[in-house]
């Protein structure tokens, strides 16, 4: 089976199955629990290659990204409220992201979509200097608050249309969407590094949820790949309604 092919089945699996601190101060239960369900599937062999993703996200407590009542469940293996009609992305998807977007100590990454940070969170984990965009002002205020309180201080967080991107910062050698969008918006294409990825969930017009596509810039010129199927919450803002009314 080819990898494109794996990643699909994977993805399939878990999409209907589920529905900073630094390492001396994570709890020893969370970096177990962390590494379980890539362990115990075999996906950080079959899938996720880079053990670096997998060791940073064993570094960020994820039950500091969750609401006090879903702190039970925060390593299992699945999406979970957040509030706000948001959710915290299930890990291997988490992983599986971060991974595509080839971060690397250094790296310039944007992420749209802060929701509670733990994406920044592991992005800041691997080294990256992350600068995330939340439309939601709550979200936004919190997930600043909660980043700056566990140490990511290489995070910056602002609240604004994810659609338009972060063009003062740019560009990036990585960004990551982190909710559904209706097509590519053009301006986070503007805004990649040459040979910089954009890791992003796009609605599909033939069947239900949303394709994860890895778009990489090579100068003017852009190639697509095609992970499979998803399930993300829908972006939001006026790009995304003006593209979704077209």
């Amino acid at each position: 089976m080819n990898r494109t092919r794996l990643i699909c089945s994977v993805v399939m699996a878990l999409c209907c199955a589920g529905g900073c601190a630094r390492s001396d101060s994570a709890p020893e239960f969370a970096k177990e629990n962390m590494q379980g369900p890539f362990v115990s599937k075999g996906l950080d062999r079959d899938v996720l290659s880079n053990r670096e993703v997998v060791a940073a996200m064993s570094r960020v407590p994820r039950h500091e990204f969750v609401p006090k009542r879903f702190r039970g469940s925060a390593y299992e293996d699945r999406a979970l409220p957040i509030g706000s009609e948001q959710t915290i992305s299930q890990p291997f998807i988490v992983a599986l992201m971060t991974q595509e977007a080839r971060v690397t100590q250094g790296s310039r990454v944007l992420e749209i979509g802060t929701g509670s940070g733990y994406q920044a969170a592991v992005l800041s984990e691997m080294g990256a200097r992350v600068f995330s965009i939340e439309i939601i002002e709550e979200l936004a205020e919190q997930a600043r608050e909660r980043l700056a309180e566990l140490g990511y201080e290489n995070v910056e967080v602002r609240q604004g249309d994810g659609w338009q991107g972060w063009s003062e910062e740019a560009p990036f050698d990585a960004i990551i969407v982190t909710a559904a969008t209706p097509e590519i918006p053009q301006p986070l294409l503007d805004q990649l590094a040459h040979r910089g990825r954009l890791v992003i969930p796009v609605q599909s017009a033939n069947q239900l949820g949303e394709n994860l596509m890895v778009i990489e810039r090579d100068g003017d010129n852009f190639s697509s790949q095609n992970l499979g199927p998803v399930r993300f919450v829908p972006m939001t803002g006026k790009g995304a309604e003006e593209a979704e009314q077209n």
